[in-house]
């Protein structure tokens, strides 16, 4: 199967896109989309490309696309190829991947870099998020259309910050979950997964919490005793070291990087998204952007304290406006070879503006004991989440699961550092599917 590509030939001009996804494409005039996603606003959740079709036959292709960008929220990418052009397009925070590149004789874009990579296109680019771009022989001029943007905060009490964030999520989880009849929750008995099991819970889906593991990991029983808390079934899954050395170049290739961080948070969500699909579920929630939007990290509290306030805000939108690259696209990618939809209440472009706002006050504080992500917390008491909840540390994922260090002890066996030992992994996988026809490896 190919990917879903979209090539401009520069000598001839011409445009073609192909997709063994015929489902998402529509043909409107002499033009092709191919639109990859949800949307959320100003409709309830669809897909079908007809819609999508529809917006972009309002007016000139460029000018309908720039408007459906500004104003339709969900999780997407798209592209459309015209005679002599393309035109593409991303959401606000990147949650759907989309590359670009060229060669001396083509421009082209497609939802993954392999599918670049055979073109000999090596430099394949994540596309900027919430961003337009015309295609064409001169190459690709982009257009800033819905971004995010850094701004000083806004003076707020913790009670009210905490009302409006418990509207907003209410808004966000609803939304995702209005026409899914039953959702999995990846599920590690932290704040974050709890807060999106608990309101799925009160919007009336079925929920199954899935938590993976290595064994004799601390987190296995707190995520049951949080799972009881709430309520809710919980399916737990243990695995080995050995299990680790199994799945880990899939990991890479499928996520197609070998960093070390994104590989070892990668094993566990990929053990997820496989253990969501076994269990007869096609919806998965999960956490990604709260640590981004609210401090999660404790790498910002070290800062709040080195560089004060300013710094760390700074940095912290760094990280949100670059969480595509970071984690989105990783995660997207290992759904996608599962056949999961992965839907990401946080990474609502409303949440993330709002959050953007708040001062770094209300989210970490000047301690290196503080508990951060402060005005989630007094959201998720506000709408009567526990204390075992709302009062627990965060822990990282590659941490709480045992992957990270699972995989220097791997690493050691080799006699190689962890980063070696992926790069290795990963250049022996692309090499190997280089020549391959098919873009679904495993």
């Amino acid at each position: 199967m190919t990917a879903p590509i979209a090539v401009l030939n520069k000598r001839g001009g011409k445009a073609t896109l192909s997709s063994y996804d015929e489902a998402n494409c529509k043909r409107f005039g002499e033009a092709k989309v191919f639109f990859n996603g949800k949307i959320y606003l100003p409709t309830s959740i669809v897909s079908a490309p007809e819609v999508v079709a529809k917006w972009f036959q309002r007016a000139d292709s460029f000018k309908a696309s720039e408007a459906f960008l500004k104003e339709a929220e969900g999780d997407f990418a798209f592209m459309i190829a015209e005679p002599e052009r393309i035109i593409a397009g991303r959401d606000p925070l990147g949650v759907q991947p989309l590359y670009y590149g060229e060669t001396r004789t083509v421009v082209a874009l497609a939802m993954n870099r392999r599918t670049l990579w055979k073109l000999g296109i090596e430099e394949a680019r994540s596309f900027p998020p919430g961003h337009l771009v015309i295609a064409n022989r001169e190459g690709f001029n982009f257009k800033s259309v819905n971004t995010l943007v850094y701004s000083k905060p806004k003076q707020v009490t913790m009670q009210e910050a905490a009302e409006t964030l418990q509207r907003l999520l209410e808004q966000s989880v609803r939304r995702r979950v209005s026409i899914a009849e039953k959702v999995a929750v990846a599920f590690s008995g932290g704040l974050d997964s709890s807060v999106m099991a608990f309101l799925a819970k009160k919007f009336e889906a079925d929920v199954q919490l899935i938590h993976v593991s290595l064994e004799n990991q601390l987190g296995i029983e707190e995520a049951k005793e949080v799972a009881d808390a709430l309520d809710l079934p919980l399916k737990v899954y243990l695995y080995k070291d050995e299990d680790i050395e199994r799945v880990v170049s899939k990991v890479v290739i499928l996520i197609e990087d070998a960093d070390p961080v994104k590989a070892s948070i990668g094993v566990p969500f990929y053990w997820t998204a496989k253990r969501t699909v076994e269990s007869g579920f096609k919806v998965l929630l999960a956490g990604q952007c709260a640590d981004e939007l609210f401090g999660g990290y404790q790498r910002y509290v070290k800062e709040y304290m080195l560089h004060g306030r300013e710094k760390v805000m700074r940095t912290m939108f760094d990280d949100l406006i670059r969480i595509n690259e970071s984690n989105l696209e990783r995660d997207m990618k290992i759904c996608s070879f599962h056949n999961i939809e992965l839907r990401l209440p946080y990474c609502s472009y409303q949440i993330a503006k709002f959050a953007l706002s708040l001062p770094i006050e209300l989210k970490i504080e000047r301690h290196s004991d503080t508990l951060r992500k402060l005005v989630l917390r007094k959201a998720a008491e506000k709408m009567g989440l526990p204390a075992s909840v709302t009062e627990k540390p965060k822990k990282a994922l590659q941490y709480s699961t045992g992957v990270n260090n699972a995989l220097k002890k791997i690493a050691k066996k080799q006699k190689t550092t962890v980063a070696e030992y992926l790069k290795q992994l990963f250049l022996s996988e692309k090499t190997r599917n280089s020549s391959s026809t098919s873009n679904n490896y495993f």
